[in-house]
């Protein structure tokens, strides 16, 4: 029997229903203790109702005295906090001298703190989920054999998309929040920053959706595919210098990204100033201020007008306007916010529209594409992952972000990962055995050979 050890769990969300079940089935084995703190502590109690060494406490992170308490009594703190909040949970963690996970990018200001960590003679195990995680995993594991194998890396593109499953696909935008709607709203502002036949490639915001690339996925199709803003800085991570192609991108249904594209050069995804607008405006009149003169109006139809000014930005597909119609933004709609920002605006209308019914179900679609020599003979080769979820509580989603981040949390208290610091899971003592748990569960790749 092990020793008794406390895990807190920070953030009881959607993404960690599987998080808390595969834990709490970990400390019933281990005579832990599995502690989950959240805001609403009525959720909490829901998610661990039937649960064995499970425990619910009420947390306000900026609490600091209460949350400071809590990291004190547990040996590794798990944070499913918005990125914002994990920086103030880390100090505490070094303070205490914790050993610390997550499924967020490594930010500067947390890489600071690894020799921190080292001297502690902890870890702090970051980018552990779905996108970054089970991509980092699945890519080294593959690059790391074909390498024993003395194959020379030519190319290398990796794509994930969190979707709708088929099945409960029925808007024609063919594409439902499964995730953090923010994160979607906002997602390619800045610039994307790739590797293309040797030479580094920069795609700005305004034309990242028009620049896209099909990825087909055995009995699924194809999916459209855009460029995450920074991925070279994973050339160093994944070993893959002298590659010709480097690219991390995200997928999206076919169609998907000229619709969205539309709404990017109307304006309305910008986040960074907010719009004058009271109580009684509209969609319509909101739409209206950013195309032209007023008194254009009386002469062309808002329609007419907004079908003009997106063919002069090369977009002049019949669906895409029937995919704005469809989300009444030309209707005389009151607009949800005062004085926000065009983003916010956009994320409370799509709440709505896409939201995930009661009965639909998710699905997360991943692929990475190799090219490499071996022998003298260029060779292609796929690995691809699809998972659908089960229902709104056990969703893909949840499960690909959830479980490798409490595995890798067991691997640490098992003292099976040997290195100190901040971590991210793209050496094989990491990726090994949470793949190889991972595929208990369903989450398993397929490679097949493309001639």
């Amino acid at each position: 029997m092990s020793s008794t050890k406390n895990i807190l769990l920070i953030g009881a969300g959607k993404s960690a229903t599987y998080a808390i079940e595969y834990l709490a089935t970990q400390c019933k084995k281990e005579n832990w203790l599995l502690t989950v703190a959240d805001f609403n502590k009525e959720i909490v109690e829901q998610k661990i109702a039937a649960l064995p060494n499970c425990k619910a406490v009420q947390l306000d992170i900026n609490n600091a005295k209460r949350r400071s308490a809590l990291i004190e009594k547990a040996d590794l703190v798990i944070s499913m906090m918005p990125p914002a909040f994990h920086l103030a949970i880390i100090k505490d963690c070094v303070k205490f001298k914790k050993h610390f996970a997550n499924a967020s990018y490594v930010t500067p200001e947390i890489k600071a703190f690894s020799d921190d960590f080292k001297k502690n003679n902890s870890i702090a195990l970051c980018e552990i989920g779905l996108d970054p995680g089970i991509d980092h995993m699945s890519a080294m594991q593959t690059i790391h054999r074909l390498q024993k194998e003395k194959c020379e890396l030519i190319s290398f593109k990796s794509y994930c998309g969190g979707l709708v499953a088929p099945e409960s696909d029925n808007n024609p935008w063919h594409y439902k929040f499964s995730w953090n709607p923010r994160n979607v709203i906002v997602a390619g502002q800045g610039t994307a920053q790739f590797l293309k036949n040797k030479s580094v490639n920069y795609l700005p915001y305004h034309r990242l959706f028009s620049n896209i690339e099909t990825v087909k996925v055995q009995g699924y199709g194809e999916f459209e595919a855009y460029a995450n803003r920074d991925s070279l800085s994973y050339i160093d991570t994944y070993e893959l210098h002298g590659v010709k192609d480097f690219l991390r991108g995200t997928l999206r249904k076919k169609g998907f990204c000229e619709s969205w594209n539309a709404l990017v050069q109307l304006g309305i995804t910008d986040d960074t100033y907010a719009v004058n607008t009271d109580s009684k405006s509209t969609w319509r009149n909101f739409l209206q201020s950013y195309l032209s003169d007023e008194n254009l109006f009386a002469q062309h139809p808002l329609l007419d007008e907004i079908k003009n000014y997106l063919a002069g930005n090369k977009i002049k597909n019949k669906s895409v306007i029937k995919n704005l119609e469809w989300l009444g933004i030309f209707e005389e709609t009151k607009l949800p916010l005062v004085n926000a920002t065009p983003a916010q605006q956009l994320q409370q209308l799509l709440e709505q529209k896409w939201k995930m019914e009661a009965d639909d179900k998710d699905m997360v679609v991943m692929q990475h594409q190799f090219i490499y020599k071996q022998n003298g003979k260029t060779k292609r080769l796929h690995s691809s992952l699809v998972m659908k979820g089960e229902n709104q509580v056990h969703t893909a989603m949840a499960k690909t972000v959830g479980l490798p981040l409490a595995i890798g949390a067991v691997l640490i208290l098992k003292e099976k990962i040997k290195q100190k610091g901040v971590l991210i899971p793209t050496i094989s003592s990491i990726y090994n055995p949470i793949l190889k748990e991972l595929e208990k569960h369903g989450v398993n790749f397929i490679e097949e050979e493309i001639c």
